[in-house]
């Protein structure tokens, strides 16, 4: 079976800030799926953010774009390798501008932090101890 892909579509205030903020945490950009109205920013082999201006975002929907710094519109949640990779990536997102989305949660086989970009999207970064999984 081939391997299903996601593609997360959001809508942007500033698209060039994003690409900054996103690249600032280490993602990389696919230029050949980029233009001036849409980002495409890689965060996994199998996992793409698409950033769009809204002018382009409102032409995949007739629903009115939801203000992401009053509303969520959805949760996005990454995995991390251990407890420092999530502390390491959700303090490049804080130093890149975004701001602490809730307070870290720590249930020792589960740890997890989280950030809202510049345009209020909330990402969770989470790791889990393998071990945890077994039992």
């Amino acid at each position: 079976m081939t391997q299903q892909m996601i593609f997360v579509n959001l809508a942007t205030n500033d698209l060039d800030a994003s690409k900054r903020f996103f690249t600032a945490l280490g993602y990389g950009i696919n230029e050949q799926f980029s233009d001036e109205n849409t980002v495409s920013v890689v965060i996994g082999e199998a996992v793409v953010a698409m950033l769009h201006t809204k002018q382009r975002y409102a032409e995949f929907t007739k629903k009115e774009i939801a203000d992401s710094t009053k509303t969520s519109e959805v949760l996005l949640a990454l995995s991390a390798e251990s407890r420092e990779k999530v502390d390491e990536l959700v303090e490049r997102a804080l130093a890149a501008g975004g701001s602490v989305s809730r307070e870290t949660q720590d249930e020792g086989f589960m740890y997890g932090r989280a950030f809202d970009d510049l345009d209020g999207h909330t990402w969770e970064v989470a790791w889990m101890d393998p071990s945890a999984l077994e039992g």
